[in-house]
């Protein structure tokens, strides 16, 4: 035994707890895999390292990461990464070293040493991992139970990361169930109010034994009236809402000025809603745009009749601004604002603000739709919030449509 062997294990020692630690405390197995490759390469001389996995349906194998790391790497296009030797071990998982036939003639680039071994949980094979040595020498036994030792900690990285995705899975399923059960809890209620209402005072009405003067014949008729318009609007968001997600809805594109489109909205807002004031101020001079008024009208009811439930009695301010690509408009009020944790699933369908009184109704459809029509006119609509001080909706919305848009259906994944 030389001086300098027990530096050595020592090395080796603290080189695999490296390696050890890295993989329980690294969810990305190819990030991992960066850092661990030269501790790997300290323990084991090798030119080239593969890892295939296994798709977990047909079992194709694909390399999901490769490094070149010794003799050949200017050439790394040109050789092989070990794939017939990967597909042998899914076959039959077991260690595998190929040595190629001796021959001084060929360049050592053509006579790789292969080392292959499966990556293995239990009884699944996830896949194989592949030392490659151009020209030698061969892998040693202790090599080859240091590779072992490393696949072992290989295969522990990448079962790790599929827990975790199936796990992130299982949780965006569970909480689009939890989004599901609490939309039909809350539609079945936006439903019942005004159907309540009509039905109650319709029978009021009807009463045989009781006779109703002008005056409050013309109040309940009124409410009837507002109830049915109210039901009217909850159903066109519900079909609404199916269109985008299917991509049906049609854009009827035509020149649209955005000040004259947006004051026509505030004035129908205020008839219906007396306590309503907003304000519209516009920066530079308007010129049309290509939109469709009725979509775009939609986007700026939805989002006045979003601060009337929201930031009830705080004066809306609009500002439009133009440049000679875009026109961007701000719609700004002055409630009790959005916690940043929540204005990241703000345009999601169904998401209401948890933070919000049970007593403010709502289905969580009016920001995904005015989402997908901004998005169908090839524009972007975003928010910011600070809390106690409102929110301002920020509108970007292009002056020309391309021409193979105008009139064409919206068909983005939802």
């Amino acid at each position: 035994m030389t001086a300098q062997e027990p530096t050595t294990k020592a090395v080796a020692s603290s080189h695999l707890y490296e390696i050890s630690r890295i993989v329980t405390q690294t969810h990305d197995w190819n990030a991992a895999l960066d850092r661990i490759v030269p501790l790997i390469r300290s323990l084991i001389i090798f030119d080239n390292l593969a890892v295939y996995l296994a798709d977990p349906i047909d079992q194709t194998l694909d390399v999901m990461y490769a490094r070149a790391v010794g003799r050949g790497r200017s050439a790394e296009a040109d050789i092989a990464w070990g794939e017939d030797l990967a597909t042998r071990i899914m076959d039959a998982p077991h260690t595998i070293i190929h040595e190629p036939e001796e021959d001084p003639n060929l360049n050592r680039l053509h006579r790789p040493f292969l080392l292959g071994i499966p990556l293995q949980i239990g009884e699944r094979t996830l896949g194989a991992v592949v030392f490659i040595r151009f020209g030698g020498p061969p892998f040693s036994p202790h090599y080859v139970q240091l590779a072992e030792f490393i696949s072992q900690q290989i295969s522990l990285l990448v079962e790790r990361q599929n827990i975790q995705r199936a796990y992130d899975r299982l949780e965006a399923e569970n909480q689009e169930a939890r989004l599901q059960e609490d939309f039909i809890s809350t539609i079945t209620h936006e439903l019942r109010t005004p159907l309540g209402f009509i039905k109650g005072y319709a029978t009021t009405l009807l009463r045989s034994d009781t006779s109703w003067d002008i005056a409050t014949q013309d109040v309940f008729l009124t409410i009837i009236d507002q109830e049915t318009d109210r039901l009217q609007d909850l159903i066109e968001n519900l079909l609404d809402s199916a269109r985008l997600q299917s991509g049906t809805l049609k854009m009827d594109f035509q020149a649209v000025r955005l000040d004259a489109l947006v004051r026509a909205v505030v004035e129908r807002t205020q008839l219906h809603n007396p306590g309503f004031t907003a304000r519209v101020e516009c920066d530079t001079p308007i010129d049309a745009i290509d939109g469709d008024p009725k979509r775009l009208g939609q986007v700026f009811d939805n989002l006045f009749s979003n601060a009337i439930k929201y930031a009830s009695g705080s004066e809306v301010s609009i500002r439009i601004h133009m440049d000679d690509r875009e026109a961007h408009i701000e719609v700004s009020d002055h409630g009790p604002g959005i916690p940043n944790r929540y204005l990241t699933h703000l345009f999601e369908r169904f998401f209401r603000n948890p933070d919000v009184s049970p007593a403010v109704h709502g289905t969580g459809l009016g920001l995904f739709i005015c989402k997908k029509i901004i998005q169908a006119h090839h524009g972007t609509i975003t928010a910011t919030s600070v809390v106690n001080q409102g929110t301002t909706f920020h509108i970007r919305l292009p002056l020309k449509q391309e021409k193979s848009g105008l009139g064409d259906v919206l068909r983005e994944e939802v």
